[in-house]
């Protein structure tokens, strides 16, 4: 497959920004979950407004549906120094046992050895139940190493179950979701810092729906950190680097996706994090082929990227400027894509995490 063509603007990061009222930032999600507004991009010159429960409409026997299966960890800590000042973390991956990478608030005088207390009883007191001490700086994204002590016999992922909070994206400052409402219905690998928002708007029912139709589902897992929402800076995206991401795609996965392509299926991921997972597997495999893959990925997607996995995809509405927004217009073309997004706003369609969604059929992207 040949790489597409692009043009000076595709790797311009001014090229990939848009508009949107602060109103159709959704704060909430509709319920239930399938009754989201749903864009679907049928062919290289239309598209269509939907509800996602019509999904199978869309899909036919022999496809294939990828899916993460991360779970959103209760990653918001609320803790305190020694002096009693109060100090917010949010866990952003686990480097070895009982070491975290976090984003500290505020974070400029926890310097190396500084201890932070999460049981507020015991606040300064080397002995508290839960602590974190800090380690050292990570300078790739501002956060902070943190050495964890718990209680004997436990681990930090039973301590983040008592004493966390699952972390909302920073625009959602006025919801009333619960936390679940921030998970998938087949979320079950804990490890992500945020959920893969595509997955949200299914619900058991539609699933159901699909798999009786003859549509197969298989599952990768890619804990979401800050490789996925951290900013582009740099003015020529291909000077970006990503922050590595932790990938599983199993040997069942690969199984089902070259039996898909042997029956002339499609191959449709679900959610960016998908794509990266499938198209990381792919790295270094003969065209349209993948192979397990267990470990870290710092795969970067944007315009002129030669595809490897994917087909189509299932995708919300993302912040402009993002990585994301790239990787979409690599399937779809740049102008493309900031016409449909116009299209969204104009129909008042919801948007980032608790947002509304788009299918790119396959008969759409770009060849």
């Amino acid at each position: 497959m040949a790489m597409i063509p692009i043009s000076k603007d595709d790797l311009h990061l001014d090229a990939y920004d848009y508009q949107l009222r602060a109103e159709q930032i959704a704060q909430n999600p509709v319920t239930p979950r399938d009754h989201s507004c749903l864009l679907v991009v049928n062919s290289p010159n239309t598209h269509e407004h939907q509800r996602f429960w019509q999904l199978p409409d869309w899909l036919k026997p022999g496809d294939l549906l990828v899916l993460n299966d991360t779970r959103v960890l209760p990653a918001r800590l609320y803790g305190y120094k020694p002096s009693g000042a109060k100090v917010e973390v949010l866990l952003l991956e686990e480097r070895q046992e009982d070491q975290w990478l976090g984003l500290v608030k505020p974070g400029k005088r926890l310097k190396p050895g500084a201890e932070i207390y999460f049981d507020s009883s015991e606040a300064g007191n080397s002995r508290a139940s839960f602590r974190a001490e800090v380690l050292s700086l990570d300078e790739a994204t501002g956060g902070r190493l943190l050495q964890f002590h718990c209680p004997e016999g436990t681990t930090v992922l039973e301590m983040l179950e008592q004493y966390g909070e699952v972390p909302f994206p920073p625009y959602v400052t006025e919801s009333q979701a619960s936390s679940s409402q921030y998970q998938t219905v087949y979320a079950r690998e804990a490890g992500s810092a945020a959920a893969p928002t595509a997955g949200l708007h299914f619900t058991p029912e539609l699933l159901q729906r699909l798999q009786d139709q003859g549509v197969s589902q298989a599952f990768v897992t890619l804990h979401v950190g800050v490789g996925t929402f951290r900013p582009v800076e740099a003015s020529d995206i291909r000077n970006h680097v990503m922050h590595q991401e932790w990938v599983e795609v199993p040997q069942s996965t690969v199984e089902a996706v070259r039996r898909t392509r042997s029956q002339g299926g499609r191959v449709i991921a679900v959610g960016t994090t998908a794509v990266r997972s499938l198209e990381s597997a792919g790295q270094g495999q003969p065209d349209g082929d993948l192979a397990p893959f267990s470990g870290k990925t710092d795969l970067f997607i944007y315009p002129g990227y030669r595809w490897q996995v994917v087909d189509g995809l299932i995708t919300n509405f993302h912040l402009p400027k993002s990585s994301l927004m790239m990787m979409v217009s690599a399937l779809l073309g740049r102008k493309r894509l900031l016409r449909l997004y116009e299209e969204a706003i104009a129909h008042n369609y919801r948007f980032f995490s608790f947002g509304d969604a788009m299918l790119i059929m396959p008969e759409a992207r770009l060849r």
